[in-house]
């Protein structure tokens, strides 16, 4: 398998980033999003601006995972905590954690979220939350074995279209 380099995502990487979100996100996802939402929510979710916000936004981090080569095919995001009902002082969150399917079931997974927790642990971050599509239960048992418990649920809107995620979280230190 060709390995994956990671390194801080910059400014100039924020094409990358929406094409390899709207990627990610349509492989995951397209089994039950209708077409149109899912597609308005690319638009806005994984659109080279928002990248280029979050990546000028100093309290957000971003991975990213290239081949040698430059490919990108793999990234996080760490951002501040967006779930009230849930959330506790110390808070941080895993908002996105996309890998191309080739790149999956090697440890390359493992070693992103490893990379995660080391920048929870640099923001000083005490708890890390995700939320996760209760469907994705592939994603959902990757958490749980990392040390993840679902903690409460919340509803993620593509479009018009609710989903149910499930917030998961996990004691830093």
């Amino acid at each position: 398998m060709t390995p994956i380099l990671w390194r801080t995502a910059d400014a100039g990487d924020a094409e990358a980033l929406a094409y390899l979100g709207a990627a990610t996100f349509m492989t995951t996802f397209a089994f039950d999003h209708p077409g149109e939402p899912m597609m308005e929510h690319l638009r806005q979710e994984h659109s080279a601006e928002y990248y280029a916000s979050a990546l000028c936004d100093p309290a957000y981090d971003v991975l990213l995972g290239e081949t040698p080569l430059g490919a990108p095919v793999g990234y996080a995001m760490v951002t501040p905590p967006s779930h009230p009902a849930l959330q506790q002082a110390g808070d941080i969150e895993l908002k996105r954690i996309y890998l191309l399917a080739p790149w999956q079931g090697n440890g390359n997974g493992k070693d992103l979220l490893e990379r995660v927790f080391a920048v929870a642990e640099k923001r000083k971050g005490q708890r890390l939350l995700l939320s996760v599509y209760e469907k994705n239960v592939r994603a959902i048992g990757f958490y749980e074995r990392a040390g993840f418990a679902a903690i409460g649920e919340t509803v993620f809107m593509v479009g018009p279209v609710p989903f149910r995620d499930l917030v998961y979280a996990r004691n830093m230190g």
